[in-house]
């Protein structure tokens, strides 16, 4: 047929042509191969990494679901059968003793802790409006981590949001009384408030966007007008009857502040005039208060470490350091947690005053030898003060970071160091213009590292300095809403600015003398208190400094573990920066405390669980967990039903706190 047509048969390829099409098809078949040895390799790391997070999630997931199909009573009844029968809650105990609702409570939740949603974002959070990137499940950390990434940053000039991205703090009770599923925040004092008749007319959640400075909140939110609106209403709505304000972690900071702006002149204060507190609070029952700071958001801000960080890169460096699903994950941290400025209002306060010198430091008398058990039993080798007190005779807690452990024991008087401040910054450290990642250690290049390890050890006021010198634009949005110093004269008309209400060394209690101020916090778990730093190897976009883990004390008895000293505390705040205001600086009428505000120190000595059924415990002390510790709940539910301190019995202290705080010289 004519439409069916013979194909044309190829002519014979010369052995030439063939030998060329035979080597063109061997380099295209290598190159195939190679890339999908590459894309093999890549989807393998991304899948182990996915699987181990997925196996994660699938345990943690399936293990609630047991935990929630269970009858109620059956780990209650398994406990038992273990230990003996178990105390009533707080909320019922005291149920049975007739108490019921008086005061008013209000929850202010501390940093990280309160959950962020998102209203307004880039396209990579399509389908988002509203859900939390900060809290829940972080299900779209792992899902989408460089828009979480995008989208938790802020700004870095501003300190605001970026344009055309809003994420906003959670409302009302849901917004902290649990950080994620089965870990509670605020859910267990709520509850056993509940149980005493409270309810949510009468508990708010005081939530805010705890990324930003304490100012910026009310800038861009009115969160603190929201919260004195509030607490009005509260007031009104209860008889009259004034609040009882329970601040944990930072948002003790945030409420000092507050306590300021509310009875400030308007624009720059709330304009409640200066009775303001007397006439709305009660009592202010801080939890875990870093009234003065925590080595540890130094450590954070310079190299994105605290001990367990530090501890386990060591032991998955690959995963820290390196690319892990295009990412370069402590770079990436550390550029977005730089842009929360209220990180910056942790650095430690007062300088060497309050937090020691080179060879000296207040808190010294710590043993960190000891164990406990359950009940607070203790032992250790030594029950000796003075034997255990041989253990720490070297030990510098002022030099908060150190070069080297030699440059942590060496005497001040044999420490040979050059001055880093106006050190020339310049010939970098390698070709930064690959990174996928920007941060300020990439402007220094190797004479301004150089110039920082120079220095070898540095105390509270030079730490200031080097914050100023290796974060120059964190430190001067920082220096606009904070102040880390002591006050010489606080009738100084330049104490009025914002920037210095939440520092409470710098700025004077409310004229509230029927008030009460609690300082509640955990004690007798170690609490980091100085680093040994080294230089890490130079590398494209790599964080020139790192935790020393190498460097240990040698023997049990030691505080130096992993590259950390360690002092008494509640595993985040230690006890020289939670109960110093309370046991000093504004006990009686000081120039802090003019009208005389009654303060109380109540401790709780931390005490693990008796068994996985437990939980996080009842008698824990830990920073969070102690929001569980059954001992601070009555405490709070007492006061809010109308004890007064001296009714809950004064003071209860089991460090040594006092003796550390006649140790400070502090005008007073």
């Amino acid at each position: 047929m004519s439409f069916l047509r013979r194909r044309k048969a190829p002519a014979n390829p010369s052995p030439n042509e063939e030998k060329e099409k035979d080597k063109k098809k061997v380099i295209k078949e290598k190159k195939i191969i190679k890339g999908e040895n590459i894309i093999i390799k890549r989807w393998s790391c991304v899948d182990s990494c996915c699987w181990f997070v997925g196996l994660i999630c699938s345990i943690w997931w399936f293990l609630l679901f047991l935990y929630n199909a269970m009858p109620a009573s059956f780990p209650q009844y398994v406990t038992e059968a273990i230990t003996g029968p178990l105390p009533d809650p707080p909320g019922v105990k005291l149920r049975k003793e007739g108490l019921t609702v008086k005061h008013p409570v209000v929850f202010v939740p501390g940093i990280v802790t309160g959950g962020l949603e998102l209203w307004e974002g880039r396209q990579c959070a399509d389908g988002l409006f509203r859900k939390r990137l900060w809290g829940g499940t972080f299900g779209e950390l792992y899902k989408r981590p460089l828009c979480w990434v995008e989208h938790m940053s802020l700004d870095n000039e501003t300190g605001l949001d970026h344009p055309g991205i809003r994420v906003r703090p959670v409302s009302g009770l849901v917004a902290a009384d649990y950080f994620a599923p089965g870990y509670f925040v605020w859910a267990v004092l709520i509850a056993n408030l509940a149980r005493i008749g409270y309810e949510e007319k009468n508990m708010y959640m005081a939530a805010y966007d705890w990324r930003i400075s304490f100012q910026n909140t009310e800038v861009r939110d009115q969160t603190l007008s929201r919260m004195k609106s509030n607490i009005e209403l509260m007031v009104a709505t209860n008889g009259g009857n004034k609040v009882v304000v329970i601040p944990h972690s930072m948002g003790v900071l945030y409420f000092l502040h507050f306590m300021k702006w509310v009875e400030a002149p308007a624009p720059m204060g709330g304009g409640g005039g200066s009775d303001w507190c007397a006439k709305h609070i009660k009592a202010v029952m801080n939890i875990g208060g870093p009234f003065l700071g925590v080595p540890k958001s130094v450590a954070g801000l310079f190299s994105i470490e605290a001990r367990d960080i530090a501890v386990a890169r060591t032991f998955a460096p690959g995963f820290w350091d390196k690319d892990v699903f295009g990412l370069k994950t402590l770079q990436h941290l550390m550029r977005m947690t730089r842009t929360w400025d209220s990180t910056m209002s942790m650095i430690p306060k007062g300088g060497d005053t309050i937090w020691g010198g080179l060879d000296w430091s207040a808190d010294v008398s710590y043993n960190c030898s000891v164990k406990k058990n359950k009940n607070n039993d203790t032992y250790g080798a030594f029950q000796n003060g003075k034997e255990n007190l041989g253990f720490m005779k070297n030990i510098n807690y002022g030099r908060l970071i150190s070069f080297g452990k030699d440059i942590a024991d060496l005497h001040s008087s044999k420490l040979e160091r050059l001055d880093f401040r106006g050190a020339l910054k310049g010939r970098n450290l390698a070709n930064t213009s690959n990174c996928d990642v920007w941060t300020e250690y990439h402007d220094m290049g190797v004479d301004g590292i150089k110039a920082v390890t120079d220095y070898k050890a540095y105390t509270a006021d030079s730490i200031l300095d080097l914050l100023h010198f290796v974060a120059p634009k964190m430190m001067k949005r920082g220096d606009a809403h904070f102040s880390y110093g002591i006050a010489d004269n606080l009738d100084d008309q330049k104490y009025k600015h914002y920037k210095y209400w939440s520092n409470p060394l710098e700025t004077r209690l409310p004229n509230a003398p029927d008030m009460e101020i609690y300082s509640m916090y955990g004690v007798g778990i170690p609490t980091e208190r100085a680093y040994v730093y080294k230089l890490t190897p130079q590398s494209e976009c790599h964080i020139p400094f790192q935790i020393d883990t190498s460097a240990d004390g040698g023997n049990e008895y030691t505080c130096l573990r992993d590259g950390v000293y360690s002092s008494d505390g509640d595993e985040t705040v230690p006890v020289l920066s939670a109960g110093f205001m309370c046991a000093k600086g504004w006990r009686g009428r000081t120039r802090f405390n003019p009208s005389g505000i009654q303060t109380f120190i109540r401790e709780y000595d931390h005490a693990p669980p008796a068994n996985l059924l437990e939980g996080r415990g009842t008698q824990s002390g830990a920073h969070v967990d102690i929001l569980g510790n059954f001992a601070l709940l009555e405490d709070i539910i007492r006061v809010a039903a109308g004890a007064s301190g001296k009714d809950l019995g004064g003071d209860r202290v089991h460090s040594d706190i006092f003796k550390w705080s006649e140790k400070i010289n502090l005008k007073l």
